[in-house]
């Protein structure tokens, strides 16, 4: 009699151990990393286009140096920093990190006010080819960020759910992840002015 006592227990403990969420809670917990990841590649990409957009500007626009100089500069400071898995645990440290990628994007914005005032480089292939990487770079940075996002909405979702909250406040102990927010004033539609 003991013995099928123990062997309930032990099938009962099974079937509520398959439902606790662990393995579920940390493959969600790794799409998050994997979604960041995509984030940075995308950043690294721009990153990587911006000196040569830059140089080709420079060639046609030689007295708009303040402009290359904080596109420059906004570069340099994204450049900078070093952003760890642990920064997504920390809400001060991600939105300085977003805060300089919000400064290089406002330096890219001027940089091509800049070109709209010289028809000869918009002309330029070299410039038009850049250009065109640059926004479809932004583009992958908008698309990753959004599911970037969406894992963390899962894994948030996920360790906040019954069962698998018991798994995580008894076993894991997993932080919620922090989504990207749009930065301060996004909310304004930005002037255009000719």
């Amino acid at each position: 009699m003991k013995r099928i006592v123990q062997l309930v227990f032990a099938v009962v403990m099974l079937s509520m151990l398959s439902g606790c969420g662990y393995n579920v809670m940390q493959a969600q917990e790794e799409a998050v990393f994997a979604s960041w990841g995509d984030v940075e590649a995308a950043y690294q990409r721009r990153a990587d286009l911006i000196p040569n957009l830059v140089e080709v500007v420079k060639g046609y626009a030689k007295h708009e140096a303040d402009t290359l100089m904080a596109v420059t500069e906004a570069r340099a400071k994204v450049g900078s920093m070093q952003v760890t898995k642990d920064t997504l645990n920390n809400p001060e440290t991600f939105a300085k990190f977003q805060q300089a990628q919000g400064e290089l994007s406002s330096a890219l914005s001027r940089l091509m006010v800049v070109v709209e005032r010289y028809p000869d480089l918009k002309a330029n292939q070299n410039f038009l080819d850049l250009q065109n990487q640059l926004e479809g770079t932004e583009n992958r940075i908008n698309v990753a960020r959004t599911r970037y996002n969406k894992a963390v909405q899962d894994f948030n979702t996920s360790i906040r759910s019954f069962p698998n909250n018991l798994t995580n406040n008894f076993l894991l102990h997993l932080e919620r992840k922090e989504p990207f927010k749009a930065e301060e004033g996004a909310k304004a539609a930005p002037k255009v002015k000719f």
